[in-house]
């Protein structure tokens, strides 16, 4: 069994993460900085923390501390001396990057290369994980897209997360850093607070909140459930055949908003979906990420559809107070 230290583990997908890799016997330090990107008084879910840790919190080594801090990161690093590192903290959100680009380019690319930093002194780091996005593609010219793909990210968060693979990808071949890249997209699942369309999709259908539908609701996004995300990066990080590869990491098919808000239909009948014709040109346009190289290599297999991620996402939340005092 590793040592497991995850950065930004206290968010949305590692919190997932931490719970797998308890069930197989892992020891897991989070580094985080706890830090709220969407205020909180836009959030329904004011305990979340609390909710993404239920019955675990007291088996995790949590250290609080920011990536940018590369002192304070290297002391952490140095006394918990894990085997193997899952960088996730970043800036989560790519329409924040474009309006906070600064906070982007430090949280984002500079905390990354901190961590490298530091493992090119180290010797006890078996594998770096870096999680980046499906963002790096920019306009899918082929579907589903695969990892080859020419990379020409149309927005900051985007090209920050393809410049922290080229950073990553670079430390690795002058110091000998074994790494994996990650590339996820349009995760959703419960206890998401930073204001994904997903979250802002179910929260509202079980407000009995009409839902907008931009771009005609005919944009295409591999939307991947939380839970296969968490068992792809834990694929990646422990397989011999993860080092120096990138991997799309989704469910392998494109559904369009209007699909999404249709099978919410299915448990809303009422549910009121507006529709806006007007087209962000900035957006990218996406659709399926192939996921082939993943299967044959590490043995990813995702298990969860839209119409049964949605389901138990609904499962989930219909059980907490907010919602059914609503």
């Amino acid at each position: 069994m590793s040592k497991v230290l995850i950065t930004g583990g206290a968010g949305f997908i590692g919190s997932y993460v931490c719970h797998k890799l308890l069930d197989m016997g892992h020891e897991v330090v989070v580094f985080d900085a706890f830090i709220h990107y969407i205020s909180p008084l836009k959030s329904i879910l004011k305990q979340y923390t609390e909710l993404r840790f239920q019955g675990i919190a007291d088996q995790i080594d949590f250290r609080r501390g920011d990536t940018r801090d590369k002192a304070h990161l290297r002391r952490v690093i140095l006394e918990t001396q894990p085997e193997r590192i899952l960088h996730l903290a970043a800036l989560p959100i790519a329409d924040l990057s474009n309006r906070h680009s600064e906070e982007a380019l430090t949280s984002i690319l500079e905390g990354a290369v901190n961590v490298l930093e530091v493992l090119r002194d180290v010797d006890f780091v078996e594998r770096f994980v870096y999680i980046s996005s499906s963002m790096i593609y920019g306009d899918f010219e082929e579907i589903p897209a695969p990892e080859d793909h020419p990379k020409r990210p149309k927005e900051i968060y985007g090209g920050t997360k393809y410049a922290g693979e080229v950073m990553t990808e670079t430390y690795s071949r002058r110091y000998g850093i074994p790494y994996s890249i990650v590339r996820p997209s349009a995760v959703y699942g419960p206890y998401d607070v930073n204001r994904r369309v997903s979250q802002i999709f179910v929260e509202n259908a079980l407000l009995g909140k009409p839902i907008t539908l931009f771009s005609g609701g005919l944009q295409a996004l591999d939307f991947t459930y939380v839970e296969d995300t968490a068992d792809g990066i834990i694929k990646v990080m422990f397989h011999e055949n993860g080092v120096g590869n990138a991997f799309n990491i989704t469910y392998g098919h494109g559904y369009t908003l209007r699909e999404f808000a249709e099978i919410l239909q299915g448990h809303f009948p009422h549910l009121e979906v507006r529709i806006v014709e007007e087209e962000d040109v900035f957006r990218p346009k996406r659709g399926a990420l192939s996921i082939e190289k993943a299967k044959q290599m590490v043995g990813y297999d995702p298990q969860v559809s839209l119409e049964e991620g949605i389901k138990q996402y609904l499962e989930v939340y219909r059980k907490l107070e907010v919602f059914n005092n609503k």
